[in-house]
């Protein structure tokens, strides 16, 4: 089987070298060389043009937006791939345009997969990754293989495009609010002069905890803020989650979010790692994190 991974961010590289590891032909595609290096130096094949994805029999793509999965799901690359071929569309999107790109991969006869995926860079290197996924049974049947080999749990929610977009879209409104709280967690301990070391020890004990307090919580304790993801994301897929209803009002906690966000992004931390809203909250308190040369002790 001849997989393409489109985009070697920190899932699409976990995805791509869990497919490798399973025994699978892979062809990782990015247009940064940095990306292509490090796929290649775990044994993967890589390039920097679409038109290498040619006989591709699976096709995965983990590109930042709707916009970029538009461009590069262009009917040159559809009619290029096998003729059975299965198109799984790991990006965040607002549903309709999970729709809208099923429609044209469709009417040149592949087959397609709406399936964004979670778990973070850690599991997606280790293969096994969640992913939400929705689709006809063939779609479903001609991407077993692959999602064998960089899942840990495959979500069967549909036989039409539409609801692992909407599935989500639920996730990530907990996952941006829940680093969110996080943050502020974080910059309150900073405030009461409290270790934060400790911090991360004790509350990992207790109720207060969460799965993003526990994967973001070290980042800002260490002031390492290098992006697994990028505040610029959460700018994105909080907007996502804003766009899904009619009625803001019911979303308070996802307004507050994305506010915090898009101030961090603004203030020049958009494409740090997306615990640096903490930096943005301890400056406001007037106290100093890790790792932030512009905060005031």
């Amino acid at each position: 089987m001849k997989v393409g991974v489109i985009g070697l961010g920190s899932m699409g590289l976990g995805a791509a070298v869990s497919a490798v590891r399973a025994g699978l032909d892979v062809m990782g595609i990015d247009l940064n060389p940095e990306a292509r290096s490090r796929f290649s130096d775990a044994g993967g094949q890589s390039s920097n043009q679409l038109t290498d994805l040619c006989g591709a029999d699976v096709v995965m793509v983990f590109v930042v937006n709707a916009q970029q999965a538009s461009d590069v799901l262009q009917p040159v690359l559809i009619e290029s791939l096998a003729p059975d071929a299965c198109v799984v569309n790991c990006v965040t999107l607002a549903p309709n345009k999970a729709s809208a790109l099923a429609d044209r991969v469709e009417k040149y006869g592949r087959l397609y997969l709406d399936a964004p995926v979670s778990g973070g860079a850690v599991r997606a290197m280790q293969g096994e990754m969640s992913v939400m996924a929705a689709g006809v049974p063939a779609a479903f049947e001609r991407a077993q293989p692959v999602l064998d080999a960089v899942a840990g749990k495959v979500f069967e929610l549909g036989d039409r495009p539409g609801p692992g977009s909407r599935m989500k879209t639920v996730n990530q409104l907990l996952a941006g609010v829940h680093i969110a709280a996080a943050a502020e967690a974080m910059a309150l301990a900073a405030q009461m002069d409290m270790d934060m070391h400790q911090v991360l020890d004790v509350i990992k004990d207790c109720a207060g905890t969460s799965w993003m307090f526990e994967n973001r919580g070290p980042h800002i304790a260490e002031g390492d803020y290098r992006p697994r993801s990028m505040v610029d994301i959460f700018v994105k897929d909080l907007g996502i989650v804003s766009e899904a209803t009619d009625c803001l009002d019911s979303l308070p906690m996802t307004t507050t979010a994305l506010e915090l966000f898009s101030k961090a992004s603004a203030q020049g931390m958009g494409k740090m790692d997306d615990s640096a809203v903490a930096l943005l909250l301890a400056r406001r308190a007037g106290c100093q994190l890790p790792g932030d040369p512009e905060g005031q002790s």
